[in-house]
């Protein structure tokens, strides 16, 4: 009988723990959206334009240039399969960063927890992510452009590698960060280099066999191959390494939980 009890009783207490973090995390994905543009909630909505600007900014200038898509008939289907990832990955390791800087004052009340506003942003990010990809397929149905991949299964696991990896990185640069805040403004020139060498506008099989190597370790240009792999009969055969990528996710992601674990006293010591 004093089993049974004490088994209800931890039942009980685990439901509690799981709702009081749920109700942590929603408050903190509430106070990201509201903090992230303008103070205002509705700013937020310039988390999904923002990233379809892009892309119809780049498809616009190409368009001028006179340039065609290296690959298939579609300049703008090449831009945003290539932009969409990229985006997906560098936004989630990004604004996971800002916000664990931005919301480190929260760490004072014992409810909240460095992981608990590192996986509020990183969920709000995913969500913008997915957001953005059915407001590109909507908006480019409209324009006539075909943007359904023909290997729908493939597509979606080449989003979710870039999550996976998007994932790690903010674990990884949102520790750093709130440990040495000046890390946050150095990563924002590593993202132009991510950019440039990610195979966003161009095709990274087409490079010469030393530089083609090099790309290849990129984890930008993994998910952007495994990405037009989907739309794209026989792309990325030189560079794409789908075991290589799922693998330095994982290991990013390991080594994101342990810094954090390893780092969680100095963190909550230090005082700026």
């Amino acid at each position: 009988m004093a089993a049974m009890y004490l088994s209800n009783t931890e039942t009980f207490d685990l439901w509690s723990a799981a709702k009081r973090q749920r109700r942590v995390l929603f408050a903190l994905m509430l106070r990201n959206m509201r903090t992230k543009f303008f103070g205002n909630g509705l700013g937020y909505m310039l988390a999904v334009a923002w990233p379809l600007t892009h892309i119809i900014i780049i498809v616009a200038m190409f368009t001028v240039m006179g340039r065609v898509a290296p690959v298939g008939d579609s300049i703008t289907l090449f831009v945003a399969t290539g932009a969409v990832p990229f985006q997906t990955f560098n936004y989630l390791t990004r604004f996971m960063m800002t916000a664990l800087v931005k919301s480190r004052p929260l760490l004072a009340f014992p409810e909240v927890k460095t992981l608990d506003m590192l996986f509020a942003a990183a969920l709000l990010e995913i969500l913008s992510a997915f957001t953005v990809v059915i407001a590109f397929l909507v908006i480019a149905w409209f324009a006539g452009v075909d943007a359904m991949p023909r290997d729908i299964v493939g597509a979606a696991c080449a989003l979710g590698a870039a999550v996976l990896v998007g994932l790690g990185f903010g674990l990884l640069n949102g520790i750093i960060g709130l440990a040495f805040p000046p890390w946050t403004i150095g990563y924002v020139l590593v993202q132009v280099i991510f950019w440039v060498t990610s195979g966003v506008l161009f095709v990274p099989d087409a490079l010469p066999e030393p530089l083609r190597e090099i790309v290849a370790w990129l984890p930008a240009v993994q998910v952007i191959e495994w990405m037009r792999s989907a739309y794209y009969e026989g792309y990325g055969g030189l560079v794409l390494d789908r075991t290589y990528i799922i693998g330095f996710a994982f290991v990013t992601i390991f080594l994101g939980l342990a810094l954090e674990r390893m780092m969680r006293g100095y963190v909550l010591a230090k005082r700026w």
